[in-house]
């Protein structure tokens, strides 16, 4: 094979790191080596939730692909189909064509997007916290009903619009909570008759928070946040979304406009167009990372079911310290089944997991050590700082979090929120994937155009 295309799907962590490692391990011009990605940066989600809360730019936390790569070629669009057969990949371009994109070794790592529920009016007023736009608007929409509460005389609508209700107990939600959280205790300076008003509630079926952290420091998250009064009900969850209203499995019935749902998130459909066995929705690979069946075909990060040869464990975690590392591995295989080398099995040791509260609050789980308070936070921020892949970023995430130190935040809206509800995160996602058979006649399809009107070359 003189000149292999090479093309890796998802801008993520695993996609944009396994790029990196490969145009390290490839000579310059040795490859043709693309990524399929709706857009051109990768996004750093950890930092999600400071960006909501204004605590970061939206700009700190997007990397330019163009900037951290050389020599890959960057195909605009969502990846709906893959056809194994010939090797080709279905895409589907912002304009909304249909493209094919030919591979002779794919990395699979399109990543995941937010797991709904059949919960009526769900999909219609929840408000996602998992993509740039929607940290954006989720900040001017919370600054917003701030606004219109202070101006409003009703007390009905001011206990609804300062009600806040997210439901998710991970992660993303307990950072979330006590970000917007923070917020709205600045905003309150501004507004001090909303004070004894702002409500904020986190809610979760699990019986505790953060339970990848452990008993001791999950009670310890517990205690913080409602420390800082968020009001914490496990066990529970929602039964019904309208408009101003959030009905709780419960019984409860809380005046609210605004549900910020963070309750986990799926695997892409992506990866059920192959046709190969999946757990819930990941597909299967061996650990090499090689789909079974499919000698050139690779998948990694959240959207694949990796085994964890190195704890014991059925599959890897699908979080960003996995797929990072899984990207080093999977481009070294994927150079080594060009060149007719052995292939390599993916073995990582958890490190731990870090949670950054805001304020001074975090907490964080270093391999054997639990710590809590500033010293978490230290190690939280460096972590983070260390995480993100350009200097870029890099700079300009501690520039915002110095000049926060020392000025404080602004909380002024950017408009974004104007002008009615946007579309649901459902619709944000939205995306027509192909099953296994239309990928392949589709494929099929697109390449015979392709060749009668450009050729075989």
């Amino acid at each position: 094979m003189s000149r292999p295309r090479i093309v890796v799907v998802g801008a993520g962590f695993g996609g944009l790191h396994t790029l990196r490692h490969l145009e390290r391990r490839i000579p310059t011009g040795a490859a043709d080596i693309a990524l399929v990605a709706p857009h051109d940066y990768m996004l750093y989600s950890p930092l999600l939730p400071q960006v909501a809360s204004g605590l970061l730019t939206p700009q700190s936390v997007a990397m330019s692909v163009h900037r951290l790569t050389r020599e890959t070629r960057l195909i605009p669009g969502h990846a709906i189909g893959v056809d194994p057969r010939d090797r080709v990949i279905v895409v589907r371009r912002p304009t909304g064509e249909l493209s094919p994109v030919r591979y002779d070794r794919l990395v699979l790592a399109p990543g995941g997007v937010t797991r709904a529920f059949d919960i009526p009016g769900l999909t219609e007023h929840a408000y996602g916290a998992k993509t740039l736009a929607e940290a954006v608007l989720l900040r001017d929409h919370v600054l917003a009903q701030l606004e219109l509460a202070n101006d409003s005389r009703d007390p009905i609508e001011r206990e609804e619009r300062c009600r806040f209700v997210v439901v998710g107990g991970g992660y993303t939600g307990v950072e979330t909570a006590a970000s917007l959280m923070r917020l709205c205790e600045e905003a309150a300076r501004r507004y001090p008759e909303l004070r004894s008003v702002i409500r904020w509630h986190l809610i979760d079926i699990a019986p505790k928070v953060l339970p990848e952290l452990g008993d001791r420091l999950g009670r310890k998250a517990l205690d913080l946040m409602r420390s800082m009064g968020i009001e914490v009900k496990l066990k529970v969850t929602v039964r019904e979304v309208t408009a101003d209203k959030v009905v709780l499995t419960d019984g409860r019935a809380l005046p609210c406009r605004t549900l910020i749902w963070t309750a986990g998130v799926s695997p892409s459909p992506l990866m059920e167009t192959l046709d190969k066995p999946t757990q819930k929705g990941r597909l299967e690979v061996g650990a090499d990372l090689r789909v079974p069946g499919h000698d050139d075909v690779f998948a990694i990060g959240d959207a694949a079911a990796v085994p964890d040869i190195s704890d014991g464990n059925a599959y890897c975690p699908p979080t960003a310290q996995y797929a990072t590392r899984q990207a080093a591995t999977v481009a070294e295989n994927v150079v080594s089944s060009v060149l007719g080398r052995p292939m390599r099995e993916f073995r990582h040791k958890d490190m731990g997991l870090v949670v950054d509260l805001s304020g001074n609050d975090a907490l964080a789980r270093v391999m054997q050590m639990e710590l809590s308070g500033l010293p978490a936070l230290g190690v939280t921020r460096g972590y983070h700082t260390l995480a993100v892949p350009s200097t870029t970023a890099r700079a300009r995430i501690l520039a915002n979090w110095a000049i926060r130190m020392f000025t404080g935040g602004d909380i002024s809206r950017l408009g974004f929120a104007d002008g009615g509800r946007p579309s649901s995160f459902v619709a944000n996602e939205s995306v027509d994937y192909l099953d296994a058979e239309s990928s392949r006649r589709e494929g099929a399809r697109l390449m015979e155009n392709m060749y009668a009107r450009y050729g075989e070359d």
